[in-house]
């Protein structure tokens, strides 16, 4: 049994790692507080789930200030304390492109999005001998995001009764890679055993059209699908397509399984 720090623990994903490892360690959560700084001495792990997530918002100073300098004073702290830091990250910073690999080149579009490469480039140019483990998420979606503002498709569109799905001037649809909260929780708790610093991609590597997931809900719900043109503030940093490449990821915990069994 590990005992944890979760950050953000009221919030989407946070909550659902709250609940499911405190079944089996001994977990504290934390929110964000400006006046109050977790102590993360004598804890086996930091899960750092906190974060400003909405990719609309403006205020650079705010999104800078709780995502990127809250996070750097955080991993500075897991550095002296010589606690194993888990952070999420977003495949939000890959921008518009058409390839994935966590080693390839980034193009962050939104404050969000660059707060979360900051960061990221802040720990691979830092050194340290703690365990640092990042997880670029794609589009995460499952009960318990209705608070968020930007919720998935798969839970927005099952408040609507009529579905707006957006298009490009030519008729494409977006298409993402669409990951349930459940396996990015299950993926991580398998890095706990992992002791190994680095930068993974957690997705499905099978992307669906929004109008796809739209289809599904409409069966259940009966709600009418409109399409209309993508509103002009988002379309500077839309992402049309993402699609994990999940060949590290894999390899990863395949070079592992193969050495727990090995082992025994």
């Amino acid at each position: 049994m590990s005992k944890i720090l979760i950050t953000g623990h009221r919030g989407f994903i946070g909550g659902h790692a709250l609940r499911h490892f405190s079944r089996t360690h001994d977990v504290v959560g934390y929110d964000y507080d400006p006046d109050h700084f977790p102590d993360t001495q004598g804890f086996d792990w930091v899960m750092h789930f906190g974060a400003i997530s909405s990719t609309n918002e403006r205020d650079v100073e705010k999104v800078l200030t709780q995502n990127l300098d809250f996070s750097i004073r955080l991993f500075d702290a897991c550095r002296k304390s010589s606690t194993n830091l888990q952070f999420s990250s977003s495949a939000s910073i890959y921008g518009a492109t058409d390839h994935f690999r966590e080693d390839g080149p980034v193009d962050p579009q939104s404050v969000y999005a660059w707060s979360k490469y900051l960061f990221e480039r802040h720990v691979r140019q830092t050194s340290h001998d703690n365990i640092v483990q990042c997880f670029r998420y794609f589009n995460v979606y499952g009960t318990g995001e209705d608070h968020k503002s930007q919720p998935s498709p798969h839970s927005l569109f099952r408040r609507q009764s009529e579905i707006s799905v957006f298009q490009s001037d030519d008729g494409r649809m977006a298409r993402r890679d669409f990951v349930p909260v459940e396996h990015i929780i299950q993926t991580q708790e398998r890095f706990l055993d992992i002791p190994e610093s680095g930068v993974w991609n957690i997705g499905t590597g099978r992307p669906e059209t929004f109008r796809e997931v739209a289809d599904t809900v409409q069966k259940e719900t009966g709600a009418i699908i409109k399409e209309k043109p993508l509103p002009e503030e988002l379309s500077r940093q839309y992402q049309w397509y993402t699609c994990a490449d999940l060949t590290k990821l894999n390899e990863t915990l395949e070079r592992h399984a193969t050495k727990r069994s090995s082992r025994s």
